[in-house]
């Protein structure tokens, strides 16, 4: 436990810790949603914010989580209208997203010697203090959000016309999921990368659902393993010198991989055990109709 005594390490863990909470509580709703890469897109972007703030001389975290938010308000306009040629659109914002983040951090004073490979992929020494403070402020935000909002994102996520109906304000509500979504894509960038946070925003979330089918048990065990693997892969990182947003994407594979293994055994198992609990006798589709039902299908 040596490495908790450096400074850096004390923030990359809690940096760490921060992201794997955050990064599978939007996630689910993205899974929900079958907007998975949502979060990739969005990384391309934030590239673009993270070129300013070298540029401006401000923090970069600020900025990114200011392009972040215009683009994933962009990304749910274009969804909305542009449905004709919106994949050309979204394809121009995100790889444009990621070449003006190039030229920009190029253009600015000894932005040339920039690590962009840490904003990409994530790196442990530069976790600044500052840096801790933006994420622990949008940390907040991000799960204020999907904690008090649950439920009607949750609707929002499932069928928009269900919920349209019932009153939620549908769109509001698909803006604020596009507004979270950046501010994680942003709160994990330091750790994991802005090239690999997709991956822990989907994947715990799909390793989740292979041992539960509630939401809400969904959500804890996704949290869990999101929590789980970023601190394995911090301390991973420390230990062996290796990118931490790859060895965090990698261990979360592995866990997805192991909970399907363990997972499927018990699926036929319950399957079984609600086959045998059924009465006994033909199944449905088996079943000859009567001569009423078959007069009446006929006559259809």
């Amino acid at each position: 436990m040596e490495f908790l005594n450096y400074d850096f390490m004390q923030r990359a863990l809690l940096a760490a810790i921060l992201v794997g909470i955050t990064a599978p509580a939007i996630g689910i709703y993205l899974v929900q949603r079958r907007q998975a890469l949502m979060g990739d897109g969005i990384g391309h972007v934030a590239m673009t914010g993270v070129g300013l703030g070298f540029l401006l001389s401000w923090s970069p975290v600020w900025t990114a989580t200011l392009v972040s938010v215009l683009g994933a308000v962009l990304m749910e306009l274009i969804r909305w209208y542009g449905r004709t040629r919106g994949d050309i659109a979204l394809a121009m914002l995100f790889y444009g997203g990621m070449a003006g983040g190039v030229m920009l951090i190029n253009l600015a004073p000894g932005g040339a010697n920039a690590n962009l490979l840490s904003f990409l992929f994530g790196s442990l020494s530069t976790v600044s203090e500052s840096d801790v403070t933006a994420i622990c402020v949008l940390a907040a935000f991000v799960v204020l959000i999907t904690l008090l909002l649950r439920r009607q994102l949750f609707a929002v996520s499932q069928d928009e016309e269900f919920a349209r109906v019932t009153g939620l304000p549908v769109r509001a509500l698909n803006l604020l999921t596009a507004v979270t979504a950046a501010v994680t894509v942003t709160v994990a960038m330091r750790v994991v990368g802005l090239l690999l946070v997709s991956a822990l925003m989907v994947v715990p979330v799909a390793a989740a659902q292979q041992l539960s089918r509630s939401f809400a048990a969904t959500f804890a065990i996704a949290v869990a393993i999101g929590v789980t693997v970023t601190i394995g892969g911090t301390v991973t990182s420390y230990y062996q010198d290796v990118p931490p947003g790859a060895t965090i994407v990698l261990l979360t594979i592995g866990a997805f991989i192991v909970l399907t293994a363990l997972a499927t055994p018990l699926a036929r198992r319950r399957a079984r055990a609600l086959a045998a609990a059924q009465p006994a006798g033909d199944p449905v589709e088996c079943a000859v109709p009567d001569s009423g039902d078959a007069a009446g299908k006929v006559g259809v």
